[in-house]
């Protein structure tokens, strides 16, 4: 998916100044936990978040996320654009909440970083563990 498709599906306004709408992103992530973006994304994620720190960019560019997202109408100040745009990171907007950007752009197809099996079977151990009680 491109960020022009994103900026459609989320009716979106892009931040970033000079902005490659043909860049692609390949899955995302939703997370204003910079730990969970370092632990559970992969190269090539849009990254949607409420955080609008420089932080955000900083862990972006270590994770390797294509591009960021910041949802609930939460515009970035002047230092974060400004190192976004040093590190070529693009940056978008949604007037939407973290639930409904993720859940429109899951709606069309971007799949999510792929955690859904992990969590699943960690789901199921602790689920196992707590049905059968010590004696």
């Amino acid at each position: 998916m491109t960020l022009a498709e994103v900026l459609s599906i989320i009716e979106g306004k892009p931040i970033s100044a000079d902005l490659d709408l043909s860049r692609k992103v390949s899955m995302a992530c939703g997370a204003d936990l910079m730990s969970d973006v370092l632990a559970f994304t992969h190269a090539g994620t849009l990254l949607m978040t409420g955080l609008t720190n420089p932080q955000v960019v900083r862990t972006a560019e270590m994770a390797g996320i294509v591009a960021i997202v910041f949802v609930r109408g939460k515009l970035p100040p002047p230092e974060t654009i400004a190192l976004a745009q040093d590190k070529d990171i693009p940056l978008l907007a949604s007037k939407y909440t973290m639930y409904e950007t993720c859940g429109r752009l899951y709606q069309t197809g971007l799949p999510s970083c792929g955690l859904f099996r992990l969590t699943a079977d960690s789901w199921s151990e602790g689920s196992a563990s707590s049905s059968n009680p010590p004696a």
